[in-house]
């Protein structure tokens, strides 16, 4: 009865434990257990609910970082730094997100636009304490490519009697449809990436290796470049999209050197000096001065004003960049009916922004101690481009020179960022309209003048060259395909490769026999290491790869030609041997003794003359084959198929086959896949190659090798 009394309380206490969820009804339960019960049972429900609570709070900080940082923001520590940092950095977004929406060939106001929205969203929703959110040179390329596509200058020609400009294109009319097309291909970007960061996607970008992340990049710098020519020649080149746009922009700005304006080539000119040499100054004098120079700035303003008062435009045909409209713009959704026209490009500048994020992302984490959440930040970077897209922001990611600059001038949260932000909101509500003067070809200059890093990156080929050949490959492929097939398809066209290369390294990996390393039980290569000793009578073939589909019959073929056996022309030899001994019997029941006697010696004659000539060793000169798996991490139907035959096989001609190192899920698959049966049990499987040498010497009667542990001579461990 007592042990019923027990049962039943455990019982209520367990439905208790599932059901009370305040404290109101926790006391009446407890009322119902004995006086003993009532502490215990209170506590324990006490710990569900606190345990409960600190999951939710948990699931709230990671979803939403900033509740996990900002209330212990340290105002003393970081307030000042991050002060000057975001000051540093709001004064690089300015001429930096006029000059990339130009690069995105939409007006420069979007870029602005571009440098507000994002940050505020990623300082809520980020990881990263140090990136910096917002145009970046090659995401305006990427944008470039779509809108010029769809929204082609071709599209918007006026008609002879209603031309109101030199260029004879409704520029209102495309720039609008432009911007539609922008933040339709923005917010779907944003989404695919929200979609990929919840489902825990984040490590899509393994697939994207660093050289091809760099040879893209720097193909996207070239692009640029070549983009930005016309406006810093002042020729009216035609736009042109799709594969091969790279070549025939090229060749087309090529024809027009001839009608170059020489006003603009001069003004770009002065603006590449002084914007290089700024350069120069903040790097030499980094040191000492407690926030860079804001050299672009400086040269949007000079150039502005001296636009204004020389009249650059009308006396010298300079274009400026005209129109600023001041004040925000409320969010709107574009056009439904574009979104299956982008969807493409949307994908690939989801993964493209992300890549760069990331990568920059865990290079100042790892720097500063930090972590940085894979998924969230897929997520942060989606709402900022979902987000941003509807109020006519374009796809953003992090600029690297932004992101060093808020490092190095001692930036230590997002906080340097909404401090940028509001300097950008500042600009765009009250000081836009001072801008209107300012050429065009001065933007074009501050891009090529922060291209410079990713210029740079052509350096690799030489680094490369020395260190991995695949990965030259790898990277020159990847700049070849983006610059003549454009970004999107260049893109998968490099990944796609990138893939083909790992296929190549699987299909044709190095086989080896490996020998004994005297007096240890380390097993090498026995052409590589010259101390390495084969053991007489076994052959140990390892294989440098994994084993499946795409190289088990390389695995076979490799084999047969290490251990110097050609199992097909033994097999068949056996065959006619059994069939010429069945006839050789029959005709023993007819023939006489010596007849009989000359047929035997026949038989000797002709086994010794095929195991001595071309058939290679015999079965008494290999009495055991030992198969390394150990770089072996998974397989599939027809490796198991193609090992089953081998064991097989050697097993007519008196040869034995173990599997050694196998890993756990290596023998699950052999499992499943049928591989082991009576004659093939895992007896033949062990644990290391050492033990697979000693049971061979304990079951062959080879002498076995020496070894220095402490079981005795029967260790061989099965699996």
């Amino acid at each position: 009865m007592e042990e019923r009394a027990q049962a039943r309380q455990k019982g209520l206490g367990y439905r208790v434990e599932r059901t009370v969820l305040d404290e109101e009804s926790l006391e009446e339960v407890a009322q119902r257990q004995t006086h003993e019960d009532k502490p215990a049972l209170a506590q324990r429900l006490r710990g569900k609910l606190s345990c409960s609570a600190v999951k939710l709070r948990h699931c709230l900080f990671t979803c939403i970082p900033v509740l996990s940082w900002l209330p212990c923001y340290s105002f003393r520590e970081c307030a000042l730094a991050d002060l000057f940092a975001g000051i540093s950095v709001g004064i690089m977004h300015l001429p930096q997100g006029m000059a990339y929406a130009l690069l995105s060939s939409l007006p420069p106001v979007f870029g602005l636009y571009s440098s507000f929205y994002p940050v505020l969203v990623y300082f809520i929703f980020g990881t990263s304490r140090h990136i910096s959110i917002g145009t970046f040179a090659v995401m305006s390329m990427m944008v470039s490519s779509v809108t010029e596509r769809l929204a082609p200058d071709s599209m918007f020609l006026l008609s002879p009697g209603n031309l109101t400009n030199a260029t004879g294109i409704d520029t209102e009319a495309r720039d609008a449809m432009r911007v539609q097309v922008a933040t339709a291909t923005t917010i779907l970007a944003g989404l695919f990436q929200v979609a990929l960061g919840l489902v825990q996607f984040g490590f899509v970008v393994t697939y994207l290796s660093d050289p091809l992340v760099r040879g893209y990049t720097t193909a996207a710098a070239t692009i640029a470049m070549v983009s930005q020519l016309k406006y810093m020649l002042g020729v009216h080149s035609d736009r042109f999209s799709g594969p091969l746009s790279f070549v025939y922009t090229l060749i087309d700005v090529c024809f027009l050197l001839p009608e170059t304006n020489l006003g603009t080539l001069v003004v770009s000119i002065v603006s590449l000096v002084v914007l290089a040499a700024g350069k120069e100054l903040n790097t030499a004098w980094s040191h000492k001065l407690p926030m860079p120079i804001p050299i672009e700035l400086i040269t949007i303003v000079l150039a502005t004003v001296i636009s204004g008062q020389a009249t650059l435009s009308p006396s010298y045909g300079v274009d400026v960049v005209g129109e600023i409209p001041s004040g925000l713009k409320p969010p709107s959704l574009p056009d439904c009916n574009l979104f299956g026209q982008v969807i493409g490009d949307a994908f690939a500048q989801a993964i493209v922004g992300y890549a760069v994020c990331i990568s920059l992302g865990k290079t100042f984490a790892m720097k500063y101690g930090y972590k940085v959440d894979n998924n969230q930040e897929l997520v942060a970077l989606g709402l900022s481009n979902a987000c941003g897209g509807l109020f006519q922001c374009f796809t953003v990611s992090c600029s690297m020179s932004r992101s060093l600059i808020q490092e190095s001038t001692g930036g230590k949260t997002q906080v340097a960022g909404v401090i940028s932000s509001i300097i950008v909101l500042v600009t765009v509500l009250k000081l836009g309209v001072l801008f209107q003067e300012l050429p065009k070809t001065v933007l074009s200059a501050i891009m090529f003048i922060n291209l410079k890093g990713m210029f740079k990156q052509y350096s690799d080929i030489v680094t490369l060259w020395r260190t991995s050949k695949i990965d030259l490959l790898v990277w020159v492929m990847t700049l070849v395909f983006t610059l003549l097939l454009n970004l999107d398809l260049g893109l998968a066209a490099s990944i796609a490769f990138a893939m083909l290369t790992v296929i190549f390294r699987t299909q044709l990996p190095r086989y080896s026999v490996l020998g004994q390393i005297p007096g240890t039980e380390l097993y090498l290569d026995v052409k590589t290491f010259k101390q390495a000793r084969e053991i007489p009578g076994i052959t140990i073939f390892r294989s440098s790869t994994t084993l499946y589909f795409a190289n088990a019959d390389l695995f076979l073929e490799a084999l047969k030609k290490k251990v110097g056996i050609d199992i097909a022309q033994l097999l068949t030899y056996k065959k006619k041997l059994a069939a010429k001994e069945k006839r050789r019997e029959k005709r023993q029941e007819r023939r006489a003794k010596e007849t009989k006697k000359m047929v035997d010696d026949t038989l000797s004659r002709d086994l010794e003359r095929v195991s001595v000539g071309s058939l290679g060793k015999w079965s008494w000169d290999i009495h055991s084959i030992i198969l390394d798996l150990s770089t072996v991490n998974f397989t599939d139907t027809m490796a198991i198929k193609t090992l089953r035959n081998i064991c097989h096989d050697f097993r007519e001609i008196e040869v034995d086959v173990y599997l050694a190192g196998c890993q756990p899920c290596v023998v699950e698959e052999l499992e499943r896949g049928l591989f082991f049966s009576k004659m093939l049990t895992k007896a033949h499987l062990f644990a290391s190659v050492h033990d697979a040498v000693l049971h061979c010497g304990d079951h062959r009667g080879s002498p076995c090798p020496p070894h220095h542990c402490d079981r005795d001579i029967g260790c061989s461990t099965k699996l």
